[in-house]
C-alpha cells in the first residue's frame, strides 16, 4: 500500500490534456462521493458542483475563459470539468436542510442534541454573517477544502487534474445560471489524462523544505 505522501507527490497541475481520453463512470462516481464527503466548518456544506462530461457542457464552461485563452484548451480537451460553486447566502432554509439530513443519518440521540447542533452551527453562521461580515469569504473557504479533497483523491484514482482560477466568474455565473440558484462559481477543475506534450509532467516537484515550513513546539 502506498503512503499518503506518495499520492501528494504524484499529484501535479496538468497543463495539457489528451483529447478523447475518458475517465470511467466508476471513477467519476468516486469523485462525486469524495466531494460529498468533504469536510466543512460545522458541517455547513455551502457548496454545489457542476459537472460537465459532454462536449457541449465543456464548451459552455470554456466560454468564461475568453480573457484567459491559455485555459480554454485545458477545459475543452479534458475528459470532465467541475465547477466548484459557493452559496451566495447561508440562509435558514439551508441550515434546516442540513439539520434534517443529519437527523435522517442518525446523528442525534434526542431532540436536545438536534437543537444543540442547530444552535451551535447558527452561532458560527451568524458570527460570520453579522459580526465579522465575512460570510461569503468563510463559505468559500469551505469550498476550497473540498478542492483539496478532490485533487488528492484524483491522484489516488490516477486522474490528472488542473485547478483553474483564470476565468470570468461573472460570465460563468451567467452561462450556468448560478445566481438564480443561489450560487457563484469559485474555481474550475479540469480532469482527465495528461498529454505527452504536457511540459509540467516532466518537471520535478518543488516545495520549500519541511525544516523551513514547520515549527515544532
Amino acid at each position: 500500500m502506498q503512503s499518503a505522501s506518495f499520492y501528494a507527490n504524484k499529484r501535479y497541475t496538468t497543463k495539457s490534456f489528451a483529447a478523447g481520453q475518458r475517465i470511467s463512470e466508476e471513477k467519476i462516481e468516486e469523485l462525486k462521493q469524495l466531494l460529498r464527503l468533504s469536510p466543512s466548518s460545522t458541517n455547513s456544506q455551502p457548496w454545489h458542483f457542476v459537472l460537465a462530461g459532454s462536449e457541449s457542457g465543456k464548451a459552455q464552461i470554456a466560454e468564461a475563459t475568453t480573457d484567459f485563452a491559455f485555459n480554454t484548451q485545458k477545459i475543452l480537451n479534458a475528459s470532465h470539468v467541475l465547477v466548484l460553486c459557493t452559496k451566495t447566502s447561508m440562509d435558514e432554509a439551508h441550515l434546516q436542510k442540513v439539520l434534517a439530513q443529519e437527523e435522517q443519518d442518525g446523528r442525534f440521540q434526542n431532540e436536545e442534541a438536534k437543537q444543540g447542533q442547530h444552535n451551535g452551527r447558527s452561532f458560527f453562521v451568524n458570527m460570520h454573517r453579522v459580526e465579522l461580515k465575512d460570510a461569503q469569504h468563510w463559505m468559500e473557504k469551505q469550498v476550497y477544502l473540498s478542492l483539496g479533497t478532490l485533487l488528492l483523491g484524483a491522484s489516488l484514482l490516477d486522474i490528472d487534474a488542473c485547478p483553474i482560477e483564470g476565468f470570468n466568474a461573472t460570465k460563468l455565473n451567467q452561462v450556468l445560471n448560478l445566481p438564480a440558484q443561489g450560487f457563484s462559481a469559485s474555481v474550475i477543475v479540469a480532469l482527465g489524462q495528461r498529454s505527452e506534450e504536457d511540459f509540467n509532467a516532466k518537471l520535478p516537484k518543488s516545495r520549500l523544505p519541511i525544516s523551513e515550513i514547520f515549527t515544532e513546539i
